[in-house]
């Protein structure tokens, strides 16, 4: 399994991605004052292209994020259905979180690579709309970790679209704190409510206990809950901070592209995810009520760039 190694030579601070798998960026180390530490949690072995694909790292989440129900949908008078793990009721995560991408262009510190679904796994369009292309690059310049991609309708049909990331933040962020202590914030005002983990359609108001939005105090909460952000305008900040030390992981991205967040607590209390989507989990039954979700639809030959900056603070 290829492993991309990317460096930034002024900051020490490096990222490794993984383009047999999703291109997926599963370590992200920077310097601090007391070492090297790696920010991104991904499984031990994850390098070897063997455990689960969406645990580690950071997974990228296209054309759906999320389930879709009973993992298939109806769009423009068509029943398409999704091929999932069988344990699982639903189909998670769109198709190019699991698929390996190709290289097209590296350098010390910068990489891009790409999948389109003719060329790379041409039985994606038994299960889509169109076809499509995606092209993302990862870069480490100082304390910060870049990502943008573009997505583009290469076929002759409509393509609805959505977009998320999953990254899996590592807490406690220093070695000698913990993980309860760790500071979630992310500018929500309204939660998604869940039936067999697929949105009703609901939006509530959220608990007067639950502070996401002023940074909450995850202790012992588990969550793997959507929620609405509270602006669709000028950029989203969210942050997984270390009170004792002052370190933080910022998220940056534009609030129009990813009006909704996701926030989940693996079982493993190593990780925290706060997850941008561009639009709500199963988009499409929810469209057929009258629901807007914030599925997007590319005309053929279209295309739309969007990306997202961790910074590393402390």
């Amino acid at each position: 399994m290829q492993t991309i190694s990317l460096h930034d030579t002024d900051s020490g601070n490096s990222a490794k991605v993984l383009l047999g798998l999703g291109f997926n960026c599963y370590e992200w180390s920077v310097q601090f004052a007391d070492g090297s530490r790696d920010l991104l949690w991904a499984e031990d072995g994850f390098e070897t292209g063997e455990r689960r694909p969406s645990g580690s790292g950071i997974p990228l989440l296209f054309p759906f994020p999320g389930r879709i129900g009973h993992a298939e949908f109806q769009y423009d008078g068509k029943t398409y259905r999704i091929p999932h793990d069988a344990s699982r009721p639903h189909a998670l995560h769109g198709f190019i979180f699991d698929r390996p991408w190709r290289l097209v262009e590296q350098s010390d510190s910068k990489v891009t690579a790409a999948f389109q679904a003719s060329v790379d796994d041409s039985s994606v369009l038994e299960s889509w709309p169109s076809d499509f292309a995606v092209e993302a690059t990862y870069e480490v310049v100082g304390p910060e970790l870049r990502f943008s991609a573009t997505f583009r309708n290469t076929g002759d049909a409509p393509l609805p679209w959505g977009f998320g990331t999953h990254a899996y933040f590592r807490v406690p962020l220093t070695a000698s704190s913990n993980v309860g202590d760790t500071i979630l914030t992310a500018p929500v005002d309204g939660e998604w409510k869940l039936d067999d983990m697929l949105p009703t359609g609901e939006l509530a108001k959220l608990p007067t206990e639950l502070t996401l939005g002023a940074g909450q105090k995850l202790g012992d909460l588990e969550f793997d809950t959507p929620y609405r952000l509270s602006t669709t305008k000028g950029e989203a900040i969210t942050v997984v901070a270390d009170p004792s030390s002052g370190r933080r992981v910022v998220q940056t991205y534009a609030a129009k592209d990813f009006p909704h967040a996701v926030v989940y607590t693996p079982g493993h209390r190593e990780a925290v995810c706060i997850e941008p989507y561009s639009c709500v989990p199963d988009p499409f039954r929810l469209e057929e009520q009258g629901i807007s979700t914030g599925l997007r639809v590319l005309p053929p030959g279209e295309s739309h760039t969007t990306g997202f900056v961790l910074r590393a603070e402390g």
